[in-house]
């Protein structure tokens, strides 16, 4: 897979051929005394380079192609704590580099490799540990860390395959999530299954805490605690991903502890998987993300006034923000080797046509990873605010909605790909449907 980063290189000197690129890896935090923090690479970082190792440089010339890595020293005390780690000819071959160094010595290569160079565009802690030796070069770290984010934003086939493996992984977690859990357990037995099957599959790192919300707690958007008994008769939130290589899955399902849905608990399901199977039918290229977030809105407006918690017109509901009471978040985001990708670039200067605030305003993009991810909630802070109440009292029918406390929230989130033509690629393969989700609920073991 050194290719996949081998291109990515190239497509940064083409981006920025006037001047020396220089980039920082991620170092070791101590977590307490002699324990370090589990490492994870610098996102930039391990696009141009595959390197998951910490403490790593990468210097870049375009003006003669030319690729080194630096690498930090090894002595045989190292090896003896932390094992083998790759020599510079084993990092050549298995990173595609052209040249490997020590980190030591990029002080005295950066010296030489400046000579001709009027401009540098390094990051932040290249900066930080190099910048005496950058002196005179002008610089530019905005726009290094701009032209790579702009990059990174459409994704390659070698890109994809991880994210394919993660989501592959992350979906059968899911799957195993829904045949163990059970009432009685508590939230973090149900991550643990989670985790097992991550773990068991190759995949040692999440992409972000997972959220495994029970009952009330699903109606908690970034739910933390993961520590409350299931019960019969809840619903269960689960919101977790694997990292494969650094790019990350991001899945959601809502299932019943019990065997089936209640007849409640079917009827909001069904309306945030028919508003989640139309988005995705709806991101095409060229499409604005912000439209694409007021159709979400009017789509769930439209579900929610079925089940008479809303009323009035579609269009008043939306721009009053009526639904943003069930609804209080966005559509989806970009996805890649951060669960919540950045935009780069001219991608970023796209104004907002609508007053509704949005995760990010774009033109989607053939090669875009997005999230997809519809949900209704009965959150006891939005539904018991006197101001809200007194703001929406035409809107809402504050009293039903209040009866609703308690049940929690559901949403469903796939990984989904924009392509040239026709519906986005879908990552996830987690089954969605009630009826399969029922199946997998009677085959788990109640009790």
């Amino acid at each position: 897979m050194n290719q996949t980063f081998t291109t990515h290189r190239r497509a940064l000197m083409r981006r920025l051929p006037d001047g020396l690129i220089l980039l920082a890896g991620g170092r070791e935090l101590i977590r307490n005394y002699d324990v370090n923090y589990v490492f994870r690479q610098n996102s930039d970082f391990l696009w141009l380079t595959g390197v998951e190792e910490p403490g790593c440089a990468l210097l870049l010339d375009p003006r003669k192609n030319s690729t080194t890595l630096f690498m930090p020293r090894i002595d045989d005390h190292h090896r003896v704590w932390e094992g083998h780690v790759p020599s510079p000819a084993e990092a050549k071959k298995l990173y595609g580099v052209q040249r490997v160094g020590f980190v030591d010595e990029l002080s005295k290569e950066l010296k030489a490799a400046r000579r001709g160079h009027r401009r540098a565009y390094a990051d932040p802690a290249a900066i930080k540990n190099w910048g005496n030796d950058l002196k005179g070069l002008r610089p530019a770290s905005d726009v290094l860390v701009d032209a790579i984010e702009d990059l990174r934003t459409l994704k390659d086939e070698g890109e994809l395959a991880f994210m394919r493996r993660a989501n592959a992984v992350s979906g059968a977690a899911h799957v195993a999530v829904m045949k163990g859990a059970r009432a009685g357990m508590r939230e973090y037995e149900v991550q643990a299954i989670f985790d097992s099957a991550c773990v068991g599959a190759g995949l040692k790192h999440l992409a972000y805490p997972s959220i495994v919300a029970a009952g009330d707690n699903g109606a908690v958007l970034h739910y933390r605690k993961n520590d409350a008994p299931l019960k019969a008769g809840q619903l269960l939130l689960i919101d977790a991903g694997a990292e494969c290589r650094g790019y990350a899955a991001d899945i959601t399902r809502t299932f019943p502890v019990s065997k089936t849905f209640t007849r409640r608990q079917a009827d909001v399901y069904d309306v945030v998987l028919g508003v989640q199977k139309a988005l995705m039918a709806a991101a095409k290229p060229g499409v604005n993300s912000a439209d694409w977030q007021v159709l979400s809105m009017r789509l769930i407006a439209e579900g929610l006034r079925d089940l008479g918690l809303l009323r009035g017109t579609t269009d008043s509901l939306v721009e009053t923000g009526a639904v943003r009471l069930f609804y209080p978040h966005g559509i989806g985001h970009l996805l890649g080797l951060d669960v919540h990708d950045g935009l780069g670039g001219k991608r970023r200067k796209l104004p907002n046509p609508t007053k509704v605030p949005v995760r990010f305003v774009a033109k989607l993009e053939a090669g875009m990873a997005i999230t997809v991810e519809p949900g209704i909630y009965f959150i006891d802070a939005l539904l018991n605010s006197k101001s809200l109440a007194e703001k929406h009292r035409a809107a809402v029918d504050f009293a039903k909605a209040r009866s609703w406390l308690g049940f929690g929230g559901i949403r469903i989130e796939d990984d989904v790909v924009v392509r040239r033509s026709g519906p986005p690629l879908n990552l996830t393969s987690v089954p969605k449907e009630r009826r399969a989700i029922e199946e997998l609920r009677r085959s788990a073991a109640h009790g």
